[in-house]
């Protein structure tokens, strides 16, 4: 049974998708966009299931569970789960991250092939038994995967900043765990966790391929119609914003430090998005021709790659200036992209800078949405973060729209140069 149906017809026809929106009788939201190019069909999963949902202690467990859904489902185990969509010419995957779990499917539309393939994702997806031997199995692979974590400064770097940003918070804990984490997940974990979060008013589903609405409306109903509707998960605690600006140098036997500078600055709903990533284009986004590539890696040589970006999350995600340098270089390459970046709060980009931003950004958009994969993963975006059904229709004029005055006012709220952390990760220098 499908309920609340709703339709978005493009402003103007042919110039983006068009999006239609219903919801099933459990509570899963369903996004479609016809494609009639290729016979294909891909559907994307997403549910409020990720690392932010890991109990105290079990940091992991949102990963572990995605990675063995497919490890056995039903009656079924691993191998024939794999063979039945390898024979089917289907392909099946799944991953967590920080805010979303995501399991997907890209399969040729005909229907001796789909519904098939249809029937064993919802399988895998509803019913994973997380095979005793499969766990051990996977708790192996993910303890050498931290173990050879420890060989990447990047890596090191990274994660030392997420746990300086959010501290206590559920963003502060890395989504593939600890090796004390994961060694206490059990089957029962498992199990719990996939019952509470892996439900139907949890969920949002995104199918873009060659399929009427009739058609697309049947498949979401096979995809993840079975589910319980159980409940939507809680909202995630808010992020405390930082205070005071920290240093942290964590030794590295290596020539070249990995730098990472910032603090908790957006959440994806926030009125400012548009303005800052136009702004951040000028600032770090933009490649070589961005003001910190300018400064720090033209004009000193002090770093082959630096820049910055935004990651709006549920709750205020990171807002990140990154460099790697050579260590005997390193204060300095800091101290010039930190006045790079507070000049950038104070006055913003120049007219020009604006220009080629907003160039960019809308030249680039139609790129996004440029295969039935891109545009599944858009879709889903659009559910989980509770984005306007225009927003393809919206998305130019919205970057058009902003102006120089925007960008200072919306980095002077959300970009703090004397409130932000930086990581080092390198050698003595």
């Amino acid at each position: 049974m499908v309920a609340g149906m709703t339709m978005l017809v493009s402003a103007t026809a042919g110039a983006v998708p068009k999006i239609e929106q219903w919801t099933l009788a459990n509570g899963t939201r369903v996004y479609f966009v016809r494609a009639t190019e290729l016979p294909l069909v891909q559907l994307r999963a997403v549910f409020d299931a990720a690392s932010s949902r890991d109990p105290s202690g079990k940091s992991g467990l949102a990963r572990m569970a995605s990675s063995l859904l497919p490890q056995g489902a039903g009656k079924i185990d691993v191998n024939q789960i794999a063979s039945g969509f390898e024979n089917l010419g289907a392909e099946f995957g799944s991953s967590s991250e920080r805010d979303m779990a995501i399991v997907e499917l890209r399969s040729l539309s005909n229907s001796k092939l789909l519904n098939p393939a249809l029937d064993l994702f919802a399988t895998v997806v509803g019913g994973p038994t997380f095979p005793a031997d499969a766990l051990e199995r996977e708790r192996a692979k993910s303890l050498v995967a931290l173990q050879r974590d420890l060989q990447s400064p990047g890596t090191i770097a990274q994660k030392a900043f997420m746990r300086a940003l959010y501290g206590d918070h559920p963003y502060a804990s890395d989504p593939a765990g600890t090796p004390e984490s994961l060694g206490t997940i059990t089957r029962d974990d498992l199990v719990a966790h996939h019952k509470r979060y892996y439900t139907g008013a949890n969920a949002w589903l995104a199918i873009v391929g060659d399929l009427t609405s009739a058609r697309a409306k049947e498949l979401s109903e096979r995809a993840l119609g079975a589910l319980p509707r159980g409940e939507a998960a809680p909202p995630l605690p808010t992020v405390k914003p930082l205070t005071k600006a920290s240093r942290e140098l964590i030794d590295f036997p290596a020539q070249q430090s990995h730098v990472f500078i910032g603090h908790p600055a957006i959440a994806r709903d926030d009125a400012d998005y548009f303005p800052l990533i136009v702004g951040n284009y000028s600032l770090g986004g933009g490649g070589l021709v961005s003001r910190l590539s300018d400064e720090v890696r033209e004009k000193r040589g002090y770093s082959y790659s630096v820049y910055s970006y935004f990651q709006p999350t549920r709750v205020a995600g990171p807002f990140t200036l990154g460099l790697q340098t050579r260590n005997a270089q390193r204060n300095d390459a800091i101290a010039v992209a930190q006045k790079v970046l507070t000049d950038f709060v104070e006055q913003g980009p120049t007219a020009r800078e604006l220009e080629a931003a907003k160039r960019n950004l809308t030249g680039s958009f139609p790129l996004r949405l440029d295969s039935n994969k891109k545009l599944a993963e858009n879709l889903a975006f659009i559910g989980f973060y509770g984005l306007p059904l225009t927003y393809f229709d919206d998305f130019i004029a919205q970057i058009n729209a902003v102006t120089i005055e925007q960008i200072r006012a919306a980095f002077k709220r959300h970009v703090h140069p004397q409130q932000a952390v930086t990581v080092v990760v390198g050698g003595a220098s």
